[in-house]
């Protein structure tokens, strides 16, 4: 009999002690602040920045910080072109890439609990100037959110002329672009590099489809 008695007894502290472990389980990974899944998954204007890990303040330049304040994180990709992505770019853009190997910057920001990418960035030089271009994905196409230059004395009203334009888009002097006040020399140069630069994150993260 005692040994009945002593034997419930054991499974009803078995049973307690499973109880209080149901109720209050592990957190799991699916309930970790995690960075929301995106399309296309490579592109750096949707992307997460789980995959690439925050990059050091000082990797990240300040011309680019300066176009997302209000960023938290800021994350630096790296990519290089093939052969065949190269020829493809020069084609399309008629203007020679000078480095197959092309950088990026993607910024986040917290909301509502979550991480919200604000947008892509690269760095665009060309005659003596830096220019920031601040994509965002339309479409799954990066197409230009803005361009800053201004610290460089590039007037706002010739960067402004590029806003909402993407690889479809001439983006050629003369023609959908204007002088607007900067010399020609270095508005023709800077025209050629945004557009080089427009058609390289097409080829690189664009998704394909018909014109």
């Amino acid at each position: 009999m005692k040994r009945l008695a002593y034997f419930i007894t054991i499974i009803g502290l078995a049973a307690l002690a499973a109880a209080c472990s149901s109720g209050n389980p592990a957190p799991s990974a699916a309930s970790t602040d995690a960075a929301p899944a995106t399309t296309p998954s490579t592109s750096p204007v949707t992307a997460s920045a789980a995959k690439d890990g925050n990059a050091k303040a000082d990797d990240i330049p300040a011309a680019v910080r300066a176009a997302f304040p209000n960023a938290q994180s800021i994350t630096k990709r790296h990519k290089d072109l093939t052969a065949a992505q190269v020829a493809h770019v020069e084609k399309q853009s008629g203007v020679k890439l000078a480095d197959k190997d092309h950088h990026s910057y993607l910024a986040f920001a917290s909301e509502g609990g979550g991480r919200k990418q604000l947008g892509a960035a690269t760095l665009v030089t060309a005659h003596g100037h830096e220019v920031v271009v601040v994509y965002v994905s339309e479409n799954g196409s990066p197409m230009i959110k803005e361009v800053h230059g201004e610290s460089g004395g590039i007037p706002h009203a010739f960067l402004d002329q590029f806003k909402g334009k993407g690889h479809d888009n001439k983006l050629r002097l003369g023609q959908d672009i204007k002088v607007q006040g900067v010399d020609e020399a270095a508005a023709r140069a800077l025209t050629d590099a945004i557009r080089l630069d427009v058609v390289t994150m097409q080829t690189l993260y664009g998704a394909a489809h018909s014109h």
